[in-house]
């Protein structure tokens, strides 16, 4: 087939929904698909465009057989809600001459968010006469509003019909995990219209490794160091301040170290939070290259996934299968009636505390650090969970299943298969 994939961001993006749709998109031309991807120029998680790219309006290049088309974004480096609104306007309207320069696909494949690009993408599957599967990585306007981010009554009104819109216009809405099928369905969104296909991670490339003679743990002096780790974006919904102040709580311990790898303009904000704190303990660092990915997760002896008590439900954070893969107990500071606590429960591969509580995740360390053993187990059961369940080969499958079924025209093989994938989910 010839799958169009409509996604905001791409490689070279190191975080996010980026590595996952480069991954896809090289799986499907791995398996004799053709490809072409439409994205915006790289720019986060820095949100400047990177050299390379700047003051240029559309770049079309190849990578690993796939046709990559990027168009120009207008992008803040410290965003507020109007340069939100500025940014994916500009996506929404440069992206789509890119998509109409090129092959006709068969189907195409859209990420949301940002939501906006729904009305290219629907514009863009009439001019095809192709089918639209609607990729929900999360749930919008729902999530801006429940953290704040969204509160002018008019763009929510705005926003909810954009979302409505995007519901109608799909063929399809692939979730990728079922505590999002509720929501869908209350908002009048037919059961036989979605499927779900959980993210995935690629257990060949992240894979449990040895700590000792570690290249990382030997750059950064934590040869014989008891590591806990948190990599990822650090923002309103992380709440990284939590992970300071539980960090402050154990320096009496100097075999314990927390490492936090983000974005380095977010570091500063966060370096402030530490002196305050007092938490000395904490080792601030710049993201990694994609390559040294393993061996940063093999680093550590604990790896944390952090939310807000204000992050919706059905969040689930992509660093959860990475970790799980990496063969490395988890500890999850998240909402106890969440998707991501059921997702670290489910597998067997950690333990979660409440969020925002310091104490509580400072006595989850403490309880690792003091049965190695246990963290070890954990890990195992982790990477067991990951293998029979995250693995990209899986995933894959789900898709090329799903695009056969949609560009046959047929409901009721789309309905067969979104039972099986909810079935997957159900026995987990």
């Amino acid at each position: 087939m010839r799958v169009l994939i409509y996604s905001y961001n791409y490689y070279p993006e190191p975080i996010g929904i980026a590595p996952l749709m480069t991954e896809l998109a090289e799986g499907l031309v791995q398996r004799g698909h053709e490809v072409r991807v439409i994205t915006g120029m790289p720019n986060y998680p820095q949100r400047q465009v990177y050299d390379e790219y700047r003051g240029k309006w559309y770049v079309t290049e190849e990578r690993n057989g796939v046709t990559i088309q990027r168009s120009y974004v207008w992008v803040k480096p410290k965003p507020k809600l109007i340069d939100r609104l500025l940014l994916e306007s500009s996506f929404v309207m440069s992206s789509f001459l890119q998509a109409l320069k090129g092959w006709r696909p068969d189907v195409i494949l859209l990420t949301v968010p940002p939501l906006p690009v729904c009305v290219p993408a629907a514009l863009l599957g009439w001019f095809y006469s192709c089918p639209v599967v609607l990729n929900l990585q999360d749930i919008l306007p729902d999530a801006a509003i429940h953290t704040g981010i969204l509160k002018n009554k008019a763009m929510i009104r705005t926003f909810q019909a954009l979302e409505k819109f995007a519901y109608h216009t799909a063929h399809t809405v692939s979730v990728i995990t079922d505590g999002f099928i509720d929501n869908l369905t209350k908002k009048g969104v037919p059961a036989e219209k979605i499927t779900c296909i959980p993210n995935w991670v690629d257990v060949n490339f992240i894979r449990p490794l040895a700590k000792q003679n570690n290249p990382f743990r030997s750059a950064y002096g934590l040869e014989d160091k008891f590591v806990v780790l948190y990599s990822g974006n650090i923002a309103l919904t992380q709440g990284l301040e939590t992970v300071v102040k539980a960090a402050s709580q154990l320096r009496h311990i100097p075999e314990i170290v927390f490492v936090i790898v983000g974005e380095s303009k977010a570091l500063k904000k966060l370096h402030v939070h530490c002196e305050a704190c007092g938490a000395d303990n904490v080792l601030l660092l710049p993201f990694q290259p994609r390559e040294k990915l393993p061996e940063m997760l093999a680093a550590a002896d604990v790896g944390l996934i952090v939310q807000k008590s204000n992050v919706v439900s059905f969040n689930m954070p992509s660093k959860t299968q990475v970790l799980l893969a990496s063969g490395r107990p988890i500890i999850a500071s998240v909402p106890g009636d969440g998707t991501a606590a059921r997702a670290v429960q489910q597998s067997g591969g950690g333990l979660v505390v409440d969020p925002e509580n310091p104490a509580a995740l400072a006595d989850a360390v403490l309880e690792l650090y003091n049965d190695q053993a246990k963290g070890e187990m954990l890990g195992q059961r982790g990477r067991q969970f990951a293998l029979e369940r995250y693995s990209f080969d899986q995933a894959l499958n789900h898709y090329e299943a799903l695009f056969a079924a949609v560009t046959s025209g047929s409901r009721s093989k789309v309905g067969a298969f979104t039972l099986d994938a909810e079935k997957t989910l159900a026995d987990v």
